[in-house]
């Protein structure tokens, strides 16, 4: 059984960890210090300063969304519950909050394309993720289409 709440300070470490096996499969492409830059931010601005949603099965954190307006800052689930419709759930929650969403997902994050393909994202833009110099893809998502 799962179970979407807000965030609380307590799940960081429980969430960093579930971010840190999830970049590994979707950003392998990374390197090492600009993930440990971006596992740093995540802890001190991105899930205490966005609007973060977390989901628990079990009573377990096991990922999040983190919403800024009608962007999803960013989706993270622990790889043992890919497929399990967690994502989906967390993507469901966040468009009843919000209405139409949108994101930038790495083009070699070939899971988190597929995903958002099949949930009825559409690529919208593409522009260079200054940072690494790779490749982001704009998707957004309607219910009018």
């Amino acid at each position: 059984m799962s179970m979407i709440r807000k965030y609380k300070v307590e799940d960081t470490a429980a969430l960093e960890a579930a971010w840190r096996a999830a970049t590994r499969i979707a950003h392998p492409f990374l390197d090492h210090s600009f993930v440990e830059q971006e596992a740093d931010m995540l802890r001190r601005v991105y899930l205490p300063h966005s609007e973060t949603w977390v989901i628990e099965t079990e009573g377990d954190p096991v990922g999040f969304i983190a919403l800024n307006g009608d962007e999803i800052g960013g989706l993270f689930l622990d790889p043992s519950c890919h497929g399990k419709g967690l994502g989906r759930a967390l993507v469901d929650h966040a468009i009843a909050l919000k209405g139409p969403m949108w994101l930038e997902v790495f083009e070699k994050n070939l899971a988190g394309r597929r995903f958002y393909h099949r949930y009825g994202f559409i690529e919208t833009g593409r522009s260079i993720h200054d940072a690494t110099g790779e490749m982001l893809l704009k998707v957004a998502f309607s219910q009018t289409h």
